[in-house]
């Protein structure tokens, strides 16, 4: 008797012991998968949120300062959702100076940064649960109950890929995704970005530090290349939450494309000029001035027939007698040169170029006109297929060149295994 019964203390010790291991797990990073919608281009990924849990697409906003999602369309279906009262401690995380005196509750106004629109949205938290990762497959999953979001209107939707239901905001926020996760489970402000092109593939956002490996077996975070980040002050004081990045000047074929240099840097006074990193641009974005000067030395160093343009593109050229690569057609570098001639961000043809036939392919650049905001933004088809990683407690971005070289790309992470 005495035997059995020191056999069931003992497996019933175990079983606590398990039972408590599980529930203060700590995960050293969090992963979400991203696809491209063929459409829009836009990025999306999708987390569970709410009771009960209901996947949510989203498309993805680098610089974007929230998770923000549309509440009425569907209705916003949970037993958990708590807004946030005025003067509370949500309301200073996020900021938030909108308190309706007659609810006691707070609100922001919440960006779609594709088409420019914004309104009115009400803040408060509730669950979201996520896939932990050991950076090389998916592992247990965790939840975080006092997700901050904010919950506004349908009319925000317009312009988003077709089953959208918000965006999710990695921005330099308090309250953006990043924040959140690295907040809830004591990691690291850094998180990996690794877009794929390939249709019915996933690429995927790594919250906290690597290894980020991708089959086969290839850790992407070991081949990064550094340069610091800068905050933009925008009008009146208030940071931008964008990723801004220090461009020197500007090379095709490692040759210097005369360009105004003084667009280059962020002004101080009224936040225009530098350039940017953006996921809700399907492709880079010059300055008109900028824009000329490229494609003119780009044409000039292209042994190729310039044909006509096809939008939103403002050069194309005959595919005749550009061959293919591992790095995508076989056309002049383009190079941004970074803190120093020694530090670059180097763009071969599967970056720089766009098949829109089988006989035109175009310098997927676009012109964004006289004085923009921000003389250069890096979009999406210039970020495909390498690794990303935003360090905001030593404010460096980490890159690699084209993973195709490495012979993987960012649609090879083991999204089907658990460790």
């Amino acid at each position: 008797m005495a035997s059995s019964l020191r056999f069931i203390l003992f497996f019933s010790l175990l079983f606590i012991s398990s039972s408590l291991a599980q529930t203060s797990f700590r995960p050293k990073a969090l992963v979400l998968p991203v696809s491209k919608d063929p459409s829009t281009l836009q990025y999306i990924t999708h987390l569970n949120q709410r009771t009960p849990l209901v996947s949510v697409n989203l498309t993805l906003d680098l610089g974007g300062e929230s998770l923000w999602v549309d509440c009425e369309s569907k209705g916003y279906v949970t037993s958990t959702f708590l807004p946030a009262r005025c003067r509370s401690a949500q309301c200073n995380l996020a900021g938030s100076t909108a308190c309706a005196t007659a609810t006691n509750t707070f609100g922001l106004f919440p960006e779609n940064t594709v088409t420019r629109t914004s309104t009115y949205g009400d803040l408060g938290s509730d669950v979201v649960s996520i896939q932990s990762t050991n950076g090389k497959n998916p592992g247990q999953v965790v939840s975080e109950l006092d997700f901050l979001l904010v919950c506004t209107s349908p009319f925000l939707l317009e312009g988003l890929a077709n089953g959208v239901q918000g965006m999710a905001g990695l921005g330099r926020s308090r309250i953006s995704l990043l924040s959140q996760f690295s907040a809830s489970f004591s990691f690291p402000r850094k998180f990996g970005l690794c877009l794929t092109s390939g249709r019915n593939a996933n690429g995927a956002v790594f919250f906290g530090d690597g290894p980020y490996v991708l089959l086969p077996g290839v850790d992407a975070s070991s081949l990064l290349t550094y340069t610091p980040l800068f905050i933009n002050p925008e009008v009146g004081g208030v940071a931008s939450t964008d990723y801004f990045i220090g461009v020197k000047s500007v090379k095709v074929n490692e040759k210097i494309v005369p360009i105004n240099a003084k667009l280059l840097s962020i002004n101080n006074t009224d936040g225009y000029g530098g350039t940017k990193i953006s996921t809700v641009n399907p492709y880079t974005v010059l300055e008109t001035s900028i824009y000329s000067a490229v494609v003119d030395a780009f044409a000039n160093e292209l042994n190729a027939t310039r044909v006509a343009s096809v939008a939103p593109f403002g050069a194309c050229f005959s595919s005749k007698g550009i061959v293919s690569t591992r790095g995508g057609p076989a056309v002049p570098p383009i190079d941004l040169v970074l803190q120093n001639e020694n530090v670059y961000w180097r763009m071969f043809g599967v970056n720089s170029m766009v098949y829109v036939s089988d006989d035109v392919l175009c310098l997927g650049f676009v012109d964004g006109g006289v004085n923009p905001r921000t003389s250069i933004v890096i979009g999406g088809h210039q970020i495909e297929d390498i690794l990303l990683q935003f360090d905001l407690a030593s404010s460096r971005l980490g890159f690699t060149s084209s993973l195709l070289f490495r012979q993987t790309t960012c649609a090879n992470f083991n999204f089907t295994s658990n460790a």
